[in-house]
């Protein structure tokens, strides 16, 4: 009596051949989530994607260092560009988009604490949306606390900034996903942020104006409604007087 052959155990799944952004693009498009330049999308990376995310990167990069006509193959320079440029892509300048966010420790306000707390200057380093050019800065935040708001170590709001920013952003969007994030975590009566920076695309490249910068702000609870109160925020900010 003849057999059947025995399923092949080592055949490939169907999908195997499927780059890894496709796949992570059909799980946002399946849970109907965005997935702008601004966002973050850890929650639908696997474990293990991101290592393959990388490779597909620096595949897609030597495309086009090729179509700039680079001989990368005798050029000892860019003979490894396209690695070094995936990794700083995906590991380090836009790691806010691939990363979940760092944990926060929060306390209890025990003390009560009311008054007015500013921290700053954070150092900002971000990309531009439109030409993925550098964009660097500062930013300053005050909070005015409750008796029921979460307090948080000073260190982490320089962490969440980092979080925030380490994405191709638009300043404008930028210090409102901050404000967000901010007051999902602390709860506070009131929050101010102001953000100040160059940005690459203007200075490095186009009218390449060196010296002009960009100085945004946003303010919510008590800083909207009672104007002493942002006015004693801003005039506490130092050098921006």
């Amino acid at each position: 009596m003849l057999r059947e052959p025995a399923a092949d155990m080592t055949k490939a799944s169907p999908d195997e051949g499927t780059p890894v952004s496709v796949k992570i693009r059909e799980r946002l498009a399946a849970a109907r989530k965005r997935y702008n330049a601004n966002d973050n999308i850890a929650e639908f990376i696997e474990p293990g994607e991101l290592e393959k995310l990388l490779d597909e990167v620096e595949n897609k990069m030597q495309g086009v260092l090729d179509s700039l006509v680079i001989d990368t193959a005798k050029d000892h320079n860019t003979r490894t560009t396209a690695r070094r440029v995936a990794k700083m892509y995906v590991n380090e300048v836009f790691k806010g988009r691939y990363t979940h966010a760092p944990a926060i420790t929060e306390f209890p306000n025990a003390e009560h604490l009311n008054e007015l707390m500013i921290v700053g200057p954070i150092t900002v380093r971000s990309a531009c949306s439109h030409h993925f050019c550098p964009v660097i800065g500062k930013i300053w935040i005050g909070v005015l606390p409750n008796e029921h708001t979460n307090v948080i170590g000073l260190s982490k709001y320089a962490r969440l900034v980092d979080w925030v920013m380490g994405r191709p952003q638009i300043q404008e969007e930028a210090v409102v996903q901050l404000a967000d994030l901010i007051m999902e975590k602390t709860q506070p009566d009131g929050l101010a942020i102001v953000m100040e920076a160059s940005h690459f695309c203007m200075s490095w490249r186009g009218v390449r104006e060196m010296d002009s910068k960009m100085l945004n702000s946003v303010m919510r609870g008590v800083f909207l409604k009672d104007p002493t109160l942002r006015r004693e925020f801003l005039s506490l900010i130092p050098g921006r007087n």
